[in-house]
């Protein structure tokens, strides 16, 4: 039996990421820096109630009942970017951008056109549905101040010959026909791209230059606002990375801030991609340092930290070495080099530690010398950290710590009190063999509610392939990866989740296994490997009755399982699904298959293998998804319709690709299609209510 009571168990864990607090009090911490890094505040957060603390790491203290209010500066324009001493501000009008001083505008460009602009990245990745709902015409402007507040690095975005796609939206907020929406969305192996040309405006001079070098290729995000642009210390140039669009080399370069000469500082070419993170929207792992460069990369077979000569470009030496991985670089000073890795710890190759190391490669060591997972943030000034160690089973317990590794002041220890009220129980992290029979891999199982080892449990894959993101972290994550996972256990599933081969966080072999390969899913074969294992040692696992669930990449992944792999997978959720890879971004595709690879885009569509379809397919979609656009799912479901084969399908009216503000009839509709498909009952009457989207949580979905 399934009852209300399942459903509201499900509900109250598909709320917890939309408003923290609720379930389990003191696990975020989210430091607010204040005088200059010396101290900073924080909330914990316990349902509607809010407390506020200040802590100060050199007098080691933590004060409760802070009022935070005088240092909350006054809400100012979000489409207005401020300079460091907050005098200017900076905001987008058209196709153009102007300065604002107090009371006096004026326009720092005056040329921009339609698809000839500054201040914004491709329309495939604005967001335009998104911010629309929230009020906003657009993102604010992508740009960077300098750090003296003189100057302000721009790009002019050229879309002019990018491919135009449309949205319909069927019913506009403000009542009247449909109406239809247009951006620049350029596919696979397409002529034009976006383009990103560098331009630094002085502020106070009125003076304005160019880079003198082609512009960027601009796939997905602006090169600012993912950090490959960034301003020196000094404010008298711009690093930025650049990249060819078979993304086999990656260069370092250096642009002068007044003349717009650019120069080459370190440039590296690889066998297949290479980027400045193993994570590929992660933030680049390069740094420059005095008067040399820490550059990230792979060639030794693990993502490490090399050190070049500024000047010359000669390499001085390896930084870090071993079969490990850098993950994050969070602090510079003295000549040593503070950073978090993973692969340092055996039973979880995925855990994060936090270490150190000479920038000459000598005196490596441990700062975190425990087995626990370590989310990191580094102060400002650069004097210490707040750290939140857990793991997927162990709540966690957040200080701040000297780069010693001492304990400066203890914050918070999780309370999931009210969590366990829900019959909640923890997940199991696993480690079994890929479909090579050798090669690790790891995942978590989350038992059902209520659990009786004695019963018997339909199982759901909760599935994202990567390669740029890890499907599971290891850290402490009630509400389970995107929301799917908790509650779907809560119904009284089984839920698996995994990482296989081709995805990131390991060696570069591993990581690898995807280039290529998009068709593969993140290896789904060594789903159905973990799967088989597991049940052999869980025979409350019913292999009969195996679902798939996954949202974006993981709605083309769950899509590729039913049809690829009918013989375990029974039945499918694909949400919001990018099921043919000719006709999503570039970006993506590229990334994974290379920029002249149609072969590759071809097996990577679902809409080929429709006719293998023998389970159950629920597909969902928003109308408004301007990330992964609507046709994806229809493409498909118009092969299934040709090849007479019986499926679901929703379009969701005024939905975007997170369905943010339709999330709960989203999910609730996928609880009842698994729950028929593989349980054989019908789902009780209950209905969850509406979810209403914490602010502060906005950005971190986004």
């Amino acid at each position: 039996m399934i009852t209300d009571a399942h459903y509201q168990a499900a509900e109250q864990l598909l709320r917890r990421p939309a408003a923290p607090g609720e379930l389990v009090v003191g696990d975020k911490v989210r430091p607010q820096w204040i005088e200059d890094g010396r101290r900073f505040w924080y909330q914990v957060r316990d349902g509607a109630d809010r407390q506020f603390v200040v802590v100060d790491p050199a007098a080691g203290t933590r004060t409760p009942n802070f009022d935070p209010m005088p240092f909350i500066a006054a809400p100012g324009n979000p489409l207005e970017v401020s300079s460091p001493d907050g005098k200017t501000a900076v905001s987008r009008r058209g196709h153009d951008l102007w300065a604002r001083s107090g009371d006096n505008e004026r326009a720092l460009t005056t040329d921009g056109v339609e698809g000839h602009g500054y201040g914004y990245g491709p329309d495939a990745m604005s967001y335009g549905t998104l911010m629309r709902k929230f009020g906003l015409p657009h993102m604010p402007p992508a740009l960077a101040w300098s750090p003296d507040s003189s100057k302000v690095l721009a790009h002019r975005t050229d879309q002019r010959d990018v491919r135009k796609t449309h949205l319909i939206e069927s019913r506009p907020a403000g009542g009247g026909a449909p109406v239809t929406h247009t951006q620049h969305y350029a596919y696979p192996g397409d002529a034009a791209v976006p383009l990103a040309e560098f331009v630094v405006f002085d502020v106070e001079a009125g003076t304005t230059v160019f880079a003198q070098c082609a512009p960027l290729l601009m796939p997905e995000f602006s090169p600012i606002t993912a950090g490959w642009a960034w301003w020196s210390d000094d404010s008298a140039a711009v690093y930025f990375l650049s990249r060819p669009r078979d993304q086999h080399t990656l260069t370092l370069n250096r642009m002068d801030a007044s003349t717009g000469e650019v120069r080459v500082v370190v440039s590296e070419t690889g066998a297949n991609r290479v980027g400045p993170n193993q994570l590929i929207y992660g933030a680049p792992l390069v740094r420059v340092v005095d008067d040399e460069v820490l550059w990230f990369s792979q060639r030794d077979g693990w993502g490490h930290l090399y050190r070049y000569d500024l000047h010359s470009g000669d390499l001085l030496g390896q930084v870090t070495s071993g079969q490990w991985l850098v993950r994050e670089i969070l602090h510079v000073s003295d000549g040593i080099v503070y950073f978090t890795a993973s692969g340092l710890i055996a039973e979880d190759p995925y855990r994060r530690t936090v270490c150190r190391v000479g920038l000459d490669g000598t005196g490596f060591a441990v700062v975190t010398d425990d087995s626990l997972d370590h989310v990191v943030t580094a102060s400002p000034n650069g004097e210490c950290f707040v750290d939140s160690a857990s793991t997927v089973d162990t709540p966690p317990v957040t200080t701040v710590r000297s780069w010693s590794g001492e304990v400066l002041v203890s914050l918070e220890q999780a309370d999931i009190t009210r969590l366990l009220a829900t019959g909640w129980t923890a997940p199991e992290r696993f480690r079994v063999k890929a479909a090579d029979g050798t090669t690790d891999i790891y995942g978590v199982l989350y038992k059902p509610r209520g659990f009786d080892p004695s019963g018997s449990y339909a199982v759901v894959d909760s599935v994202y392939p990567g390669p740029q993101v890890n499907r599971v972290e290891p850290c402490f994550d009630p509400g389970g990866m995107g929301m799917d996972a908790e509650p779907l256990a809560a119904l009284g599933f089984v839920v698996v989740a995994l990482d296989g081969r081709g995805t990131p966080g390991r060696s570069r072999a591993f990581h690898d296994v995807s280039y290529g390969r998009l068709a593969d899913a993140g290896s789904l074969e060594d789903h159905v490997a973990a799967l088989h294992q597991l049940a052999e040692s869980r025979p409350w696992m019913d292999l009969s009755r195996v679902g798939v669930m996954g949202h974006s990449g993981g709605g083309f992944a769950a899509g590729r399982a039913v049809l690829a792999f009918p013989e375990t997978f029974k039945a499918a959720v694909a949400l919001s699904g990018s099921h043919d890879a000719r006709c999503i971004g570039l970006g993506w595709a590229e990334n994974v298959d290379g920029a002249d690879n149609p072969q590759a885009w071809l097996r990577a569509s679902n809409v080929e293998i429709a006719d293998r379809l023998q389970g159950k397919l629920l597909l969902v979609h928003g109308e408004l998804d301007d990330t992964v656009h609507p046709d994806h799912s229809l493409r498909l479901a118009d092969a299934l319709i040709t090849a007479g084969k019986e499926f679901e399908l929703v379009i969701v009216p005024g939905a975007e690709h997170l369905y943010l503000d339709r999330m709960a009839f989203v999910r609730t509709k996928s609880w009842d299609f698994l729950v028929r498909a593989l349980m054989g009952v019908e789902p009780p009457a209950y209905r969850p209510a509406p979810i209403l989207i914490d602010p502060e949580v906005l950005g971190e979905m986004v």
